[in-house]
């Protein structure tokens, strides 16, 4: 452990109470090893009640049932992970690893005299808030504003080197007030995001964004990668076994991120 490194616990509330946190998603990784529940407990651990407890709960707030009960077969059935089930655990796993990388950046700006001044750590403590609910989080200011009939381009340089386009209605342009140099949060889910290693191949998406790959967790059904851009920051994909394999990516792999304008989701703080 690094010294003085914060270490955080991410978790997925809703408003009918808790939904997810490390120890349900650790039950849930345990289900989907062996296949069974009491085993699973065993591994956590938890009470066998307290297991199950967990499963009912999940399912009655998740939108599809995340853990399911399999009557028969060779083993005599057991419990097993849902399509849903291994999705959700993937990008639990990634939003967590995202979180880490925040807290991080906190503990490296810290420790940096020159950034120590209060509204310099007020913009990056606003900004880890918002990243705990989105796998992708842009800050910057506006450096291009395009009006059009009915829709706003508005492109947002959150490095030296980056910009991200983003397409939002006139409406929403008037109510934040738009203009060049206000600062924005522009966030992205990582589904929306496609994993590209072929830089001939010819897109109408207008975000694309090189780097390397840097992490890779991958799940039964879906895939989380994090590139690295060479700036320092990340971008978080979610893709399927069958993409990672036709691209054949590992650690360290050149890949080109690439997600659409209208995929864009602009947020003012004041």
């Amino acid at each position: 452990m690094k010294p003085g490194r914060l270490i955080g616990r991410f978790g997925v509330d809703v408003d009918a109470g808790s939904f997810l946190g490390d120890t349900r998603i650790r039950l849930l990784e345990a289900i989907e090893v062996t296949g069974s529940i009491s085993q699973a407990a065993k591994a956590v651990p938890l009470s066998y009640k307290a297991a199950w407890d967990a499963v009912d709960a999940m399912n009655n707030l998740a939108e599809l049932p995340l853990v399911e009960r399999v009557v028969g077969g060779r083993h005599g059935g057991g419990t097993v992970l849902t399509e849903y089930g291994r999705h959700v655990v993937t990008m639990f796993r990634a939003l967590e690893a995202e979180y880490q990388l925040a807290l991080d950046r906190v503990t490296a700006k810290l420790a940096a005299p020159s950034e120590s001044d209060p509204q310099s750590l007020r913009r990056l403590m606003r900004s880890v808030g918002v990243t705990t609910s989105a796998s992708n989080q842009f800050v910057g200011p506006v450096t291009s504003l395009r009006a059009g009939e009915v829709t706003f381009e508005v492109g947002v340089r959150f490095d030296g080197h980056n910009e991200i386009v983003a397409h939002i209605s006139r409406e929403a342009a008037e109510q934040m007030r738009l203009n060049i140099g206000r600062e924005l949060h522009a966030w992205v889910n990582a589904s929306a995001v496609i994993l590209l290693t072929d830089d001939s191949v010819r897109l109408s998406a207008r975000n694309r964004l090189w780097g390397e790959v840097s992490r890779i967790h991958e799940g039964p059904v879906s895939v989380g990668v994090t590139l690295a851009l060479p700036t320092g920051r990340n971008v978080s994909a979610i893709i399927t076994r069958d993409a990672l394999a036709d691209l054949a990516l590992q650690v360290g792999s050149r890949v080109c991120a690439v997600f659409k304008a209208s995929s864009v989701t602009l947020t003012a703080f004041d």
